[in-house]
């Protein structure tokens, strides 16, 4: 397991969902490492990466030793002119996010970017408008959610049934911060959007997911920069309350404080609360006892069960997107979805109270 959640990229068995060739990407804007994970998704499920682009050679290179057979893009437009191309994938700086994703619509083609889709509710707004004018789809990686086996296996434990009715979402998402190998950006709050927006996307998504909640409103929310002066606009913790449209609530928190002796970047956890039982999610470690992830442990009516789910489940997700794309469904993300769990960590952050500087 990567000791930096920056490079974080997992790897799962091959599942295409359509013929080689037959759905065609191209990759724009290559600032965060979560795009090798992202690429992986797709490629696992029978997408093809024809094209690439970054202005900065050096991240092209990089990324050609992984994705080898990759067409470099002069510029990005020479891979929206490509009518062969369906969706483009890019992890730009946070704040360029949704300008890069709204060009990629406006050209006729759907984008798919890193979590968080927005830093502003005037993006969001736009984004809403350029989707709505063009029938293009804006959809987002969170990982914490889509790509880790434990998290998926839990949604199909609630969707089966197996603890009732989710009135309680616990999640915990601390990171380990590595601030030497950092961009400048990610210590820029106008560029990376501050804690809750930036990671606590990943926990407000998940909550609005297992929860079943189509709507949300924050309760509560506050962040503080602890113990990085030298970096005065991080904020290296944040958490929130929120309370969902039909009662259920969910309580996180976020930080940069993973310890240095951790055998990964975070020990992300989640704990899930029904009316017939209870989940916790182990998604990276299991602390003390095992350097894998992907534990799962559900308390019912039939008794309690560990579950050790790497390489078992699958990421779904890619393949359902890749279909979507075709299809013009909305199978594996909803886009009301995807901008009410972008609104409400922008709700969450712009709210917040200053709790530490």
């Amino acid at each position: 397991m990567s000791k930096d959640g920056m490079t974080y990229a997992p790897k799962g068995k091959p599942n295409p969902v359509v013929k080689e060739g037959e759905f065609q990407i191209g990759v724009a804007a290559l600032d965060h490492g979560h795009i090798y994970g992202m690429c992986n998704g797709l490629v696992e499920a029978g997408a093809t990466i024809k094209w690439v682009y970054d202005p900065d050679s050096k991240k092209v290179d990089e990324f050609l030793e992984t994705f080898p057979n990759v067409q470099v893009a002069d510029n990005l437009q020479e891979i929206l002119d490509d009518k062969a191309i369906k969706l483009v994938a890019g992890a730009a700086i946070p704040s360029e996010r949704s300008k890069l994703g709204n060009k990629v619509m406006r050209a006729g083609k759907d984008y798919f970017t890193d979590k968080t889709p927005f830093t502003t509710i005037a993006q969001l707004e736009e984004t809403k408008h350029v989707v709505e004018q063009t029938g293009q789809k804006y959809m987002v990686y969170f990982s914490e959610r889509l790509h880790v086996e434990g998290a998926v296996f839990a949604g199909d434990l609630i969707n089966d049934g197996a603890i009732g009715r989710v009135i309680q979402v616990t999640g915990f998402g601390p990171h380990r911060l590595n601030a030497s190998s950092r961009p400048n950006w990610f210590f820029n709050k106008e560029q990376y959007g501050g804690i809750l927006c930036d990671i606590g996307s990943h926990q407000i998504e998940q909550f609005l997911y297992y929860a079943g909640c189509e709507d949300a409103k924050i309760l509560h929310s506050k962040v503080g920069n602890y113990n990085n002066p030298d970096y005065p606009e991080l904020e290296d913790y944040g958490d929130a309350t929120i309370l969902g449209d039909n009662g259920a609530t969910q309580i996180f928190k976020v930080d940069w404080f993973t310890p240095e002796g951790l055998s990964t970047w975070g020990d992300g956890r989640t704990f899930i609360t029904g009316t017939e039982g209870t989940i916790e999610i182990r998604k990276y470690v299991d602390v003390a006892r095992e350097e894998t992830g992907n534990h799962l442990f559900l308390v019912n009516k039939d008794g309690e069960k560990h579950f050790e789910l790497s390489g078992k489940v699958g990421f779904p997700f890619f393949g359902e997107l890749i279909k979507d794309c075709i299809n013009r469904t909305e199978n594996a993300m909803t886009q009301a979805h995807v901008f009410k769990a972008a609104e409400l960590c922008l709700q969450a952050q712009e709210q917040s109270i200053v709790v530490s500087r």
